[in-house]
């Protein structure tokens, strides 16, 4: 065990799996952090004066965790992934978790740009048959990047890294993001395209998202048929986002000229028939495994906790800030409702979005909102970047986005309450709604854009835009009882008679592709938008 003492003000940091004193620099250079270098299993009583916890993957951190250290404010986590650390038990306690999440995407993209080119080269497969005792030049002749296209489906931090290695190889980088705005794509030099513009162009396609209930099997049959033949796949990303069994078939048919993968959708990898193939590159999970990377963590965790002892503001934490019950009590129901508004502006705005405004008025008004706000920033980017998003976070995000965020208190009178009004400014449209809350009727949406509504929030709900038209209406309830699915409510609006309109539904289960392809085939209806909320 290390224990670094100084004077009686220090700020005690217990270290508990093992960690280079390159990663530890900024606490071990610091007089008034006093480090301990001890697994927390081998603490036989209590320990009062550990402030701050740092951990890796093999540290557990559960209920007993917060006995063991009674006055613990902060756990940082070494690393990208918090599966080890119990964050409703911590956010019980008070206890804010950090990690880094972009401590490992130099790592990442070196590791992906690495798999490409020794996929298109036969690196792999060469030096196993020299080794073998074999000399087949021919058999190895590979492809140049130069020239090519590579596609990138997802552009957040790895992407970006990864497509300036690309321009500088001289390769054409087409870009598929839904949030990609032309500003920042310009900025990077590459081309945003759609996915179908991805498949149709690229030469090699690599995917860079979270592993999400919309991008898991994002690329499957389907997409493999429409891509050019020959093309190359990688991932490094997360298994899953790729259909693996799609994946096989595409590589028996030469759809697929090769593979390279670092993830897959059960690990540790068994019996999986890509390992048949030679044109395919398989790799343990290792992209972000380097000695820079796992130095870089520590690093980004020590200084984030140095800098909460000294009390600055936490980056990159990923739990719920502390609020005292009394406060949090006043604006409860309003946080839940700025989290769905944040995930239907989201969902009805799946373009690039500049500008994030938000106006709270009535009583409402006369409290901090700031809570509010990150509410609605969190339920909005869930589902739009490649991180973990939370209260704590989502203004970072943001930022790193380049939405600009206004928050504004109106004590005018609205006819509400209190009122949320939320306009969401993309590069080619707005989208406004608004939203209440009150002991009657709970959580209600009052208006979308221009249709005034009243309609309470559920699981499952079909937001439809459509032409006033007889018969729109009953079409659609048809439609939905042939395919099994029952309407609980709906709610019809438009702006004149004939002219734009919009209903909107709750459902009783959650909306197929199918379902929702076959409602946007319906005469007169412009646009669905499936809202899980």
């Amino acid at each position: 065990m290390i224990d670094t003492k100084t004077s009686a003000k220090t700020f005690t940091v217990l270290v508990s799996d093992r960690l280079s004193n390159e990663g530890l620099a900024p606490l071990l250079t610091n007089p008034q952090i006093r480090l301990i270098e001890q697994p927390i299993t081998e603490f036989t009583q209590p320990d009062p004066t550990v402030e701050a916890l740092i951990v890796r993957s093999a540290t557990q951190v559960t209920e007993d965790t917060f006995k063991t250290l009674p006055n613990l404010k902060i756990i940082g986590r070494a690393g990208v992934g918090v599966d080890n650390i119990d964050l409703e038990a911590a956010t019980k306690h008070g206890v804010i978790v950090i990690n880094a999440p972009d401590g490992n995407t130099i790592s990442t993209c070196e590791h992906t740009f690495a798999m490409m080119i020794t996929l298109l080269r036969n690196i792999p497969q060469a030096n196993e048959s020299v080794k073998r005792g074999e000399w087949n030049r021919k058999k190895f002749e590979g492809l140049e990047l130069y020239g090519k296209t590579l596609g990138i489906v997802g552009f957040g931090r790895i992407g970006t890294e990864l497509a300036a290695r690309a321009k500088a190889f001289q390769m054409n980088v087409i870009v598929f993001d839904p949030f990609l705005t032309a500003e920042r794509a310009e900025k990077f030099g590459v081309t945003s395209g759609s996915l179908d513009d991805i498949l149709r162009e690229s030469d090699v396609i690599t995917v860079h998202t979270p592993l999400t209930k919309n991008t898991k099997g994002l690329i499957g049959q389907k997409e493999f048929e429409q891509a050019k033949r020959g093309v190359f796949i990688l991932n490094c990303a997360r298994g899953g986002i790729i259909d693996e069994q799609a994946l096989v078939e595409a590589l028996e048919t030469g759809q697929v000229r090769g593979a390279a993968l670092d993830v897959f959708e059960d690990e540790p990898l068994q019996n999986h028939p890509l390992k048949n193939f030679d044109q395919v590159i398989l790799t343990p999970h290792i992209a972000a495994s380097t000695k820079e990377a796992q130095r870089s963590v520590a690093e980004q965790v020590s200084s984030e906790i140095l800098a909460y002892s000294e009390g600055k503001p936490i980056i990159h934490g990923l739990n719920f800030p502390h609020i005292s019950s009394d406060a949090f009590e006043k604006i409860h129901p309003f946080y839940e409702l700025a989290y769905k508004m944040g995930k239907m502006s989201s969902t009805s705005m799946r373009i690039p979005v500049k500008e994030i405004e938000l106006v709270y008025s009535g009583k409402l008004a006369e409290n901090d909102t700031a809570i509010l706000t990150r509410s609605f920033l969190n339920g909005f980017f869930k589902s739009r970047v490649d991180s973990y998003v939370n209260d704590v976070n989502v203004s970072f995000i943001a930022r790193e986005r380049g939405v600009s965020l206004s928050e504004k208190r109106n004590q005018e009178e609205t006819g509400y309450q209190s009122l949320i009004k939320a306009v969401i400014t993309g590069e080619q449209k707005t989208f406004t709604l608004l939203g209440t809350s009150n002991q009657d009727f709970g959580l209600r949406f009052v208006k979308v854009d221009d249709f005034t509504v009243d309609f309470q929030p559920s699981e499952h709900q079909l937001f439809i835009k459509h032409n006033d038209r007889p018969g729109v209406i009953g079409r659609v309830g048809q439609l939905l009882g042939n395919h099994d699915v029952n309407i609980a409510t709906m709610q019809v609006g438009r702006k004149s008679e004939g002219g734009d309109a919009m209903m909107i539904l709750s459902v009783d289960k959650e909306m197929d592709a199918v379902t929702v392809e076959a409602l946007e085939n319906v005469d007169d209806i412009r646009h669905v938008t499936v809202l899980e909320l």
